[in-house]
């Protein structure tokens, strides 16, 4: 299977790179690019799953709906993107099941930073998704983590998709800087390594980032994004499918794979 995901937050990125933006303009990106993937997955007859942001959900129900009436999985990015404490795990939870009227399984942490497991197993997750199994300067290195799914404090891990043996990360800064073949050709061979692929990208993707003046972003961010990419994605799902490789929503393949029974 592939697992598709994509994180739903206030866009906040903007502030690392030395620039502000308002919360009105965090949401109304992140909106723009949400259905852009929704339109693209509908296209396709392709279900995923999208990690949000409490602070986004609550401000935005009616894209929560779209994406639930879509027959896609809702599961939690934290309470706020730039803000955690521990609190957080429970209380996002609880806001994305009372918007949804559906259980929250899953979780992954903005950023990808380390999250307390037993936390995690407390706040009522079934899974993990908040580990890039690699080392990214600046950021993390994660080369004593396993790269596939493990279990860790009665919490399901499932590490986004690395490569084997050198640990390539198939995330979204790879799909916007590679030639689109050698990614197709790096995520089929991981794939018929580990049998399923887990990919994360964000809805501000698939918006115009090439706004110096607004944004500040270095060109490995901003290259072939909005429309293009878009495209590109497009191109990436028809790959898959001329390959019979099939899509599913991370909890869907966790329950016939994995675990049995997610309560």
């Amino acid at each position: 299977m592939i697992l598709l995901s994509f994180d739903i937050e206030e866009f906040d990125m903007p502030f690392e790179y030395g620039k502000t933006i308002s919360f009105a303009d965090q949401l109304s990106i992140s909106t723009e690019g949400t259905k852009k993937i929704l339109a693209l997955l509908k296209q396709h007859q392709v279900k995923a799953t999208f990690y949000c942001t409490a602070n986004y959900a609550l401000n935005k129900p009616d894209i929560i709906e779209k994406i639930v009436a879509d027959g896609h999985e809702i599961a939690s990015h934290g309470y706020y993107h730039s803000d955690f404490k521990v609190e957080h795990l429970r209380q996002s939870k609880e806001a994305l099941e009372q918007l949804t009227g559906l259980q929250v399984s899953g979780y992954r942490m903005a950023r990808m930073m380390p999250v307390d497991e037993q936390e995690i197993f407390k706040a009522g997750y079934v899974y993990n998704s908040s580990i890039n199994p690699t080392w990214l300067p600046g950021r993390y290195n994660n080369f004593n983590k396993p790269r596939t799914w493990f279990f860790k404090d009665q919490v399901l891990q499932l590490p986004s998709s690395v490569t084997p043996v050198v640990r390539f990360p198939l995330f979204w800064l790879t799909f916007h800087n590679l030639p689109l073949n050698l990614i197709q050709w790096l995520c089929y061979r991981t794939y018929k390594k580990d049998g399923y692929l887990n990919l994360y990208f964000h809805p501000w993707e698939f918006t115009n980032l090439n706004q110096p003046d607004r944004f500040n972003f270095p060109n490995y961010v901003v290259k072939k994004t909005g429309d293009s990419f878009v495209n590109r994605i497009s191109k990436f799902i028809n790959w898959a499918k001329s390959k019979n490789l099939n899509f599913s929503t991370t909890n869907d393949f966790l329950k016939t794979n994995i675990i049995k029974e997610v309560v």
